[in-house]
């Protein structure tokens, strides 16, 4: 026998059955497979973990992006007759115990990491054999498969949105830090590039969290300075371009007839704000229903390359954008108004 097991334990692994230890049953499944030996359905009445970090749990009562990955996860699983159990792991300097706990479980088909960029993590799943693939975010080593929205291309493609408008000078709101987020920034430098337009780094507004009230003071102290000349603003997410919104009307600025505001994400608020939110539509639900898919993909064939999988997002044209006017309101004027203070 390949995996230098009794007859009794092979059985015991294929059949689902306790008393199996979890690399010893990866590895008799594994030379099932090698041997093209037709494998039972393990599928149904299996659990997968769902490892989430603090920013994935933050983010779940904030924005709701979490909480639509979610819901796509379940409507998936919920469809094989898979249980779904979250579980919120610490920050890297605290203790791994959730982590060493999903693993160690014999009855869990696999994990989905939600929102991970921790490279301990990363190793310790890759270690273990168990099936993984990491969700809105990947792996830099390859270890793991993932799947995510094409943070790239969807900033490229707002930007040429807001450059087919005749806006020349485009300022990007972002909180910097994840990989994620990077690479909706250099989607930002694509497309200027690509054009031919300015995008120094001043353009670029760093905020501290992704909180509309971070966003409001950020650019509202660009406002007050007479530091902010951009005739259109692209927010690295929706919650951002929240706050871009307050802060223009508490100084009278009128979106978008003077500046034009877009945002990521297309979280339901989006379409209720005044002006509504021209957006980029990220498939939160889907990538949780692709996730799932993955998984099970993996932990019935075996991994026989890590891949990234990204999903195109789409353009949402509502209100909050318009062509640019020829002149901007001269920062000067802008910085006379005085503010309404909404939410400071």
């Amino acid at each position: 026998m390949a995996c230098d097991v009794s007859i009794s334990t092979v059985s015991r692994a294929l059949t689902g059955q306790k008393g199996v230890r979890e690399n010893v049953r990866q590895k008799i499944f594994q030379a099932a497979r090698n041997a093209g030996y037709p494998l039972p359905n393990t599928i149904q009445g299996a659990r997968i973990a769902v490892l989430a970090s603090k920013a994935a749990m933050t983010d779940y009562s904030r924005t709701q992006f979490t909480w639509h990955v979610l819901e796509g996860l379940k409507s998936a699983a919920a469809l094989r007759e898979i249980d779904i159990s979250l579980v919120p792991l610490p920050d890297p300097e605290e203790s791994h115990a959730p982590l060493i706990d999903a693993l160690d479980g014999e009855d869990f088909l696999g994990v989905l990491l939600l929102t991970i960029d921790d490279g301990q993590v990363m190793q310790r799943i890759h270690e273990s054999g168990k099936a993984a693939v990491l969700i809105n975010g990947d792996d830099p080593l390859m270890r793991i498969s993932s799947v995510s929205p094409c943070n790239r291309s969807a900033t490229r493609m707002a930007c040429d949105y807001l450059i087919g408008l005749g806006h020349k000078n485009i300022g990007f709101v972002m909180r910097p830090g994840r990989p994620t987020i990077r690479r909706r920034l250099e989607g930002w430098r694509d497309a200027l590039s690509e054009h031919g337009l300015p995008y120094p780094d001043e353009n670029v507004i760093s905020v501290e969290d992704w909180t509309p009230e971070c966003a409001e003071r950020a650019i509202g102290e660009r406002l007050d300075k007479g530091m902010l000349p951009m005739t259109a603003l692209l927010c690295a997410a929706d919650s951002l371009a929240l706050g871009a919104l307050a802060a223009l009307a508490a100084r009278q600025i009128d979106c978008p007839k003077e500046i034009s505001i877009m945002g990521i994400d297309n979280l339901p608020i989006s379409d209720l704000l005044t002006p509504r939110l021209t957006t980029m539509h990220i498939p939160a639900r889907e990538l949780g229903e692709a996730a799932v898919e993955m998984l099970i993909e993996l932990s019935t064939r075996g991994q026989r390359v890590v891949r990234r999988t990204e999903l195109a997002c789409r353009l949402i044209e509502r209100d909050s954008t318009a062509s640019a006017r020829h002149t901007a309101a001269p920062a000067r004027e802008r910085r006379r108004r005085q503010p309404d203070r909404r939410l400071g």
